[in-house]
């Protein structure tokens, strides 16, 4: 009896989740693009320096200094100092927490919003189907950044508000691609066996639909933080998000551009922090699309 128990037990251990398996092949995927590997490192790097950086600078980043003003990289001030005497260096890296704040949250409020309204009238079709997507027709019918910007402008601006504004347009990128792909599978057999045994709506879309449909999700949210990063960083460029002595990169940018030719480290370091985020996340959101796609996996 404790014989035939062990051997259970040993066929039981050699047994593999498959949800387990299917996630070490999509990393051991991942692991051969380097680009993307790339991407997650430097992401990593982003996050580590929003969470650890301000704790490690010892300047003020928000405190004018006169006798600094207008100084170039040097072993005092590594980025060199803006109009105001302020370290650039420093306002960057607190600059970190606040940029991926709003890439992060934006993207996550307009993915939940977007996923739960394009599952609904995926699963449902018909008149809740037409509805919902007919509000979603009249968001995409304006550019994303158009649409932010009349939104903030109403609003005003705030951080708080690009983040709205920013969920507010993502909504509808979610909702179409979790509606095309709820259509495809709500017309698989398990979807249709599961419902016969009484399964509730409820559960069908959430414990049995939703999980078939994460790859595009994730694809897209990787993808999307780059264009919130972007568009943040424009309407505080325009004067319409972050406010001033916040150091964030879109309203650094903007008032370097006054001494671009005479003093360009004031815009030219934040426009590369831009750069490096926004370059990070469209190549680790490349390699995990090239990783789940199943057509490119063929």
């Amino acid at each position: 009896m404790s014989e035939t128990t062990a051997n259970v037990s040993k066929e039981e251990k050699k047994r593999i989740n498959p949800q387990i398996e299917s996630l070490k092949n999509v990393w051991r995927k991942l692991k051969t693009n380097y680009l993307a590997m790339a991407g997650g490192i430097l992401i990593i790097l982003f996050i580590i320096t929003a969470i650890v950086g301000p704790w490690l600078t010892t300047l003020d980043p928000n405190m004018p200094n006169v006798q600094a003003r207008l100084q170039g990289p040097s072993s005092e001030f590594w980025f060199g100092t803006d109009h105001h005497g302020r370290d650039i260096f420093t306002r960057i890296v607190h600059g970190m927490s606040i940029t991926l704040y709003i890439g992060f949250f934006s993207v996550a409020i307009g993915m939940v919003l977007g996923v739960v309204l394009g599952i609904v009238a995926g699963y449902y079709g018909r008149r809740i189907d037409a509805v919902i997507m007919r509000i979603m027709d009249v968001l995409l019918a304006f550019p994303g950044i158009l649409l932010a910007l009349g939104i903030v402008a109403v609003l005003g601006g705030s951080i708080n508000n690009v983040i709205i504004a920013i969920s507010i347009f993502s909504i509808p990128v979610f909702a179409r691609i979790v509606r095309g792909s709820t259509l495809s599978v709500r017309k698989l057999e398990y979807v249709d066996a599961v419902r016969a045994l009484g399964a509730s709506d409820f559960r069908i879309i959430f414990l049995h639909i939703l999980p078939n449909i994460l790859s595009p999700i994730i694809v897209q949210a990787t993808l999307h933080i780059a264009t919130a990063v972007l568009t943040a960083t424009g309407l505080s460029f325009l004067g319409l998000g972050a406010q001033p002595p916040t150091p964030e990169w879109g309203a650094m940018l903007a008032s370097g551009r006054n001494y671009m030719w005479d003093h360009p480290h004031i815009a030219l370091f934040p426009g590369l922090a831009i750069v490096l985020v926004v370059l990070a996340f469209n190549l680790f959101g490349d390699g995990v699309r090239d990783t789940l796609d199943p057509k490119i996996k063929s």
